[in-house]
């Protein structure tokens, strides 16, 4: 039998594609997308021009919210400027009152010193005779006057210096009062502490001296448990001891009895009765 053959025909790509003619294109070639059609520079420009200054519709709308803004800040400026001229003439209502009070004071008190200064020289023309008799006499009256001023003088400066120093040594007495009460304050609080202190160690060593006197109480129990247990077994020994020895001591006489009375007698003793 021979061999399958197995060989296939060998097809040339380029001559099979030649042979099939152009293919036909569905879509746009690369020298569609290389001639396809371009802005001019100006356009290009145009456009750019407009994406920076954005959308009309927002500008027209921001123009609108600034026309209301504006209105609305021309009428609270109204507002306020009338307010403020309400104010200001009420003030000017409130100042005039005052001055014209002020006019009508000024004027009755020009006319009560008038009226005054009338009186003053009725009675100065009156007592022009008497004055000049008693212009001396008035001077020493106005030097007693100062000399009596001044004495007031002298006493208050001196009755307010001893009051300042009056209030100045209570002053300092109060202070020393209060630090004497702090310092005996201090000292006992000091007191108190060391107190409590020594109590606390007072209490602490009668807490360890009882406790230690338990603990004595406690040792000399247990050795004299101890002791009492040592003595029971040594007792208990010493009568195992004894009475090991009295047994000793009994069969050494049996054996001795024994050997001096013979073996007839040892028979005599250790056979049955016969009867």
């Amino acid at each position: 039998m021979g061999k399958r053959d197995n060989r296939v025909a060998y097809i040339n790509p380029i001559a099979a594609a030649r042979a099939r003619g152009p293919i036909q294109n569905s879509g746009p070639t690369i020298q569609d997308y290389l001639s396809r059609p371009r802005p001019s520079w100006e356009e290009f420009k145009e456009q750019l021009d407009k994406k920076k200054k954005g959308s009309r519709a927002l500008a027209d709308f921001e123009d609108r919210m600034n026309d209301k803004w504006r209105k609305q800040l021309a009428k609270n400026r109204e507002k306020l400027l009338g307010a403020s001229e309400k104010d200001k003439n009420r003030d000017k209502k409130v100042a005039d009152k005052g001055g014209e009070e002020k006019k009508e004071k000024k004027e009755k008190k020009k006319k009560k010193e008038k009226k005054k200064s009338t009186r003053h020289a009725s009675s100065s023309s009156s007592s022009s005779s008497s004055d000049s008799s008693s212009s001396s006499s008035s001077d020493s009256e106005d030097e007693d006057e100062k000399k009596t001023l001044k004495k007031k003088r002298k006493r208050r400066k001196s009755s307010t210096r001893r009051a300042s120093d009056s209030s100045e040594d209570e002053s300092d007495a109060e202070n020393k009062k209060k630090k004497q009460a702090k310092e005996d304050g201090d000292k006992e609080k000091d007191e108190k502490i060391h107190r409590r202190k020594r109590k606390s160690e007072r209490s602490h060593k009668d807490s360890l001296s009882e406790s230690s006197a338990d603990s004595w109480e406690k040792e000399g129990d247990g050795k004299k448990k101890k002791s009492s247990e040592e003595k029971e077994k040594f007792t208990e020994k010493s009568k195992k001891k004894r009475k090991k020895k009295h047994k000793k001591h009994n069969r050494k006489k049996k054996k001795k009895s024994l050997v001096s009375v013979g073996p007839r007698a040892q028979l005599s003793i250790t056979a049955p009765s016969v009867t």
